[in-house]
């Protein structure tokens, strides 16, 4: 054999082992809102740990619980998701318990997030299962202009002077509990059958006020200003404040008396996780300092490793639990969203 044929021989060779590297490369499957796993923060992990990272994201807790409860199982290594969400997904066996010493990170976090069984959600049976990253209350964002001074009640939403003027976000657990605490329940996410269906009439009401519904941040970002919205429900907190403001809006951003709901987001590692030191990793990596620095300065919500005001002192703030029935509450969510008729229902 010639020597340029062994050279050629010797390239060939070499192509195809780099592409069984290529191939044989871990891969990282990330389930999260959009936000929480931007490019650059990607590509940096990736670089770090020699892997491939599929992102999916999601616009909804009903679209996550979609793609978690898949006929199979989830096919993702982590996910993002709010404390009730992962009470649900434990609840249907979904995850596998954390191990705290591959997630050295822990101890960077505030003493509020370090109270592990006190925030409901992130243990079960003494075991770790979610470990918050970031969180906001959910309250009402408004157009300064059309407002003399703050609203300070939920009931904003239903004062006949914003018909058509009002934005709602899509989702038919969080409108019950919002407007559970808008009527002065007590227990907004364990309704009675009484307490729902008077919650279904608040909402049917609401509906006539509203303009439209939301999904996402962006969404409701460009609704707000093309159509002068007067003011709406903040699913997304501080993080609809700081998009709004960043587009040109002057709005302000109001805790409502009757109390707030406020979501806490968690990493957690699904029961699908193929190397489950890597999903770990992956937590680890969205608690270092300039990872969770960017929740404040690209998305406006808080991180747990620096004090936020978006937990204003005194006020009455309720994280997110489980509701009484989800499924019911999507079902008759749906029929008022589709603006079925009352006695239909």
């Amino acid at each position: 054999m010639t020597s340029r044929a062994i050279r050629l021989l010797a390239g060939v060779v070499v192509s195809l082992l780099c592409c069984q590297l290529v191939m044989a490369k871990d891969v990282l499957r990330v389930l999260a809102w959009p936000g929480y796993a931007d490019p650059d923060v990607v590509h940096d992990f990736e670089r770090r740990y020699q892997v491939s990272v599929e992102v999916t994201f999601v616009d909804s807790d009903e679209a996550l619980w979609a793609r978690m409860h898949a006929a199979g199982g989830p096919r993702f290594d982590v996910v993002a998701a709010n404390t009730a969400e992962m009470q649900r997904y434990h609840a249907a066996g979904l995850l596998l318990p954390l191990n705290p010493s591959l997630i050295p990170n822990l101890q960077r976090q505030l003493p509020r997030f370090r109270d592990r069984a006190g925030i409901p959600g992130l243990q079960q049976q003494g075991k770790l299962y979610a470990v918050p990253y970031t969180y906001s209350t959910m309250g009402i964002i408004y157009d300064k202009r059309q407002f003399a001074r703050p609203p300070d009640s939920m009931n904003v939403l239903w004062d006949p002077r914003y018909r058509h003027k009002v934005l709602d976000f899509n989702s038919g657990p969080h409108n019950f509990s919002f407007a559970a605490l808008a009527s002065g329940i007590a227990q907004p996410f364990r309704l009675d059958a009484a307490q729902q269906a008077a919650m279904v009439k608040r909402l049917i009401d609401l509906r006539r006020n509203v303009l439209t519904y939301y999904n996402l941040p962006e969404e409701a970002t460009e609704l707000f200003i093309r159509h002068k919205v007067a003011v709406m429900f903040g699913n997304y907190g501080t993080q609809q404040l700081n998009s709004l403001r960043q587009a040109g809006a002057d709005v302000g951003y109001a805790i409502p008396r009757e109390g707030v709901l406020a979501w806490l987001d968690c990493w957690a590692m699904t029961r699908a996780a193929r190397q489950p030191q890597l999903a770990q990793q992956w937590i680890n990596y969205m608690l270092e300092p300039s990872v969770s620095a960017l929740l404040p300065t690209r998305q406006g919500l808080a991180n747990t490793l620096s004090a936020s005001a978006d937990l204003p002192s005194g006020a009455r703030v309720l994280w997110l639990q489980p509701v009484e029935n989800a499924n019911r509450r999507e079902a008759l969510w749906q029929k008022i969203y589709s603006g079925d008729l009352p006695g239909s229902f």
